[in-house]
């Protein structure tokens, strides 16, 4: 597959201090399943025109890890026509010409954090192949699980004992449920699902198997005696990076 990379993704990755950790997993997976790394040659042009010199130097070196399409589709009329209503500035018009080479075929999908983008595939009947990182990310595990490993997507396995009860995170599960800290002391042996950052946890995930001889005619309406899956515990620290979705999918 060829995948066509936008400037602000590349820039992004290469740069020295990162705001998305998932960029260098969505580097991983597209090595991993030997897809073809493109970029426009308008995004090595807007990287010439880097103030700092010294990451346009830098940059420019690590431009060798993608490969730069060596031709440029002509402007359909569809796009022109778009192009007049969106475009204001030349970064605009930059982003029309890297989309104009997925509509005419010439990459398979693109990846890019721009909205205006976004904007423009819609309007051109091609939203369906423009990912963001986390969307993109999102359709590889979904089509590929055997090649999936949590770890890499920053959740893990761990037991519930290795956990600090007394961390700003179970501060809203103690007050919901009273006697939660007693609880989880006595599941320390059990597996969790555990999502970090600076080492303090920010999702987790408790999932149960119970057994054919559990008792629910407690709940309304009853359930008959059967082997269920229970989430005895899920909470998700909104970040934007869509962990709910992930911990969903472990759980499925």
């Amino acid at each position: 597959m060829k995948v066509l990379i936008d400037t602000n993704i590349v820039i992004h990755r290469e740069a020295a201090s990162v705001v998305n950790e998932d960029i260098g997993v969505l580097f991983r997976w597209l090595d991993n399943l030997h897809h073809k790394k493109c970029i426009h040659p308008v995004t090595a042009e807007e990287i010439e025109k880097h103030k700092d010199a010294r990451v346009r130097q830098s940059l420019k070196i690590k431009l060798a890890n993608y490969n730069i399409l060596k031709t440029k589709a002509p402007l359909s009329e569809e796009i022109r026509r778009i192009s007049e209503q969106i475009d204001k500035n030349q970064n605009d018009l930059n982003d029309t010409l890297i989309i104009n080479e997925l509509y005419n075929g010439r990459a398979d999908v693109l990846i890019t954090e721009d909205k205006k983008i976004f904007i423009k595939a819609s309007l051109l009947g091609i939203a369906d192949r423009v990912y963001t990182i986390d969307a993109f990310l999102e359709k590889v595990t979904t089509e590929n699980p055997e090649l999936a490993d949590y770890k890499v997507l920053s959740v893990q396995k761990d037991l519930f004992g290795n956990l600090n009860i007394a961390d700003e995170f179970f501060l809203s599960l103690k007050d919901d449920y009273p006697g939660f800290e007693n609880w989880s002391n006595r599941k320390a042996d059990e597996t969790v699902y555990v999502c970090r950052s600076a080492s303090k946890p920010i999702a987790l995930l408790y999932p149960k198997i119970e057994g054919k001889g559990e008792d629910y005619t407690d709940i309304n309406p009853p359930f008959t005696r059967k082997k269920r899956l229970k989430i005895g515990t899920f909470k998700v620290t909104p970040n934007g990076s869509r962990l709910g979705e992930r911990f969903l999918k472990i759980v499925f």
